[in-house]
């Protein structure tokens, strides 16, 4: 029994470390596929191809095509490190852009909040006209209340990563303080690797589905196989999520779902260029750290406060 047991679980390993490499390899494959044949997936007017857009989102193809190119770019940056620096800057950029824009959206809450309230409590207006430029924008009252969410998740998940290269973000510290410089950045590279990477990914598959339950009917599943959802494709249609909390309230709740993506996007990006960063800083040495970093300051003299705004 013993040795069956034994026998069963090295067969389990093989299998599995087989079906790892058949998917790597067939990765490059749908790359080229997807190269070669873009109307098959971005043509949304014919209804299969809107279908196949939506399954390949949230597969294990694409799961394996991301990690082909992760592991090409970082076979080539082993040997090349100006591309890994380079890719660094350029995803933190990206993350430190996206962020240092959607913060305003904070300033915009609190001077929409005010102008609700002044309007609403003082004025007694039910509705709202803004045209600045002598096109009118009219809503509810309420509606203008409500869209207060969807800018406080704007800065929620857009801002993120961006805190993170800051160092604005939350730190529960045990033993990374006391540590070399060395072993602070193997914890930052396994971090990434195992803990940021994995769960940004996991969650992706299943919020992308979820977004689509609120863009098109029949609703689809994670679960479904692809012939399973090109059969749907006959009675497909957009059915855009508009329903609010309220008569007259926020109806673009579909918006929010979408903002749940662009933060597992901007994750996956940060958790990719700390990734590198912890790598290179590690090989070059503690005169590296915070090499490139753009990290934003408060002034002379204010820098204990930096990193905590």
């Amino acid at each position: 029994m013993e040795e069956q047991a034994t026998r069963g679980f090295f067969e389990f390993v093989f299998d599995g470390i087989l079906a790892l490499f058949v998917n790597l390899g067939l990765g490059f494959w749908h790359i080229l596929q997807a190269i070669l044949n873009p109307s098959a997936w971005l043509d949304w007017s014919n209804k299969e191809s809107l279908l196949r857009f939506v399954y390949y989102g949230g597969s294990k193809e694409l799961l394996f095509v991301f990690l082909d190119l992760v592991i090409v770019i970082t076979v080539i940056g082993f040997f090349h490190r100006p591309l890994l620096w380079a890719l660094v800057r350029g995803l933190e950029k990206i993350n430190n852009t996206v962020g240092r824009v959607a913060a305003w959206a904070g300033l915009l809450m609190v001077l929409q909040q005010i102008m609700v309230v002044f309007l609403q409590s003082i004025f007694r207006l039910g509705e709202i006209n803004i045209a600045p430029f002598g096109t009118g924008f009219t809503q509810s009252v309420g509606w203008f209340s409500e869209s207060l969410k969807f800018e406080n998740a704007l800065v929620v998940s857009l801002c993120v990563s961006y805190a993170f290269i800051q160092g604005s973000h939350v730190r529960v510290d045990l033993v990374y303080a006391g540590v070399s410089h060395r072993v602070k950045r193997m914890i930052d590279m396994f971090g990434a690797l195992f803990f940021m990477l994995p769960v940004a990914m996991l969650t992706w598959m299943y919020a992308w589905f979820f977004l689509w339950r609120h863009l098109i009917t029949p609703k689809v599943s994670a679960s479904d196989a692809l012939d399973r959802m090109l059969m749907k494709s006959r009675i497909v249609k957009w059915n855009v999520e508009t329903v609010s909390f309220s008569a007259n309230g926020f109806n673009g709740y579909f918006l929010f779902k979408i903002l749940i993506l662009a933060f597992l996007t901007l994750v996956i990006l940060q958790a990719i260029a700390f990734f590198y960063r912890s790598y290179l800083e590690m090989i070059e040495g503690e005169e590296s750290a915070g090499k490139y970093l753009d990290k934003d300051t408060l002034g002379a003299g204010e820098e204990a406060f930096e990193g905590t705004h």
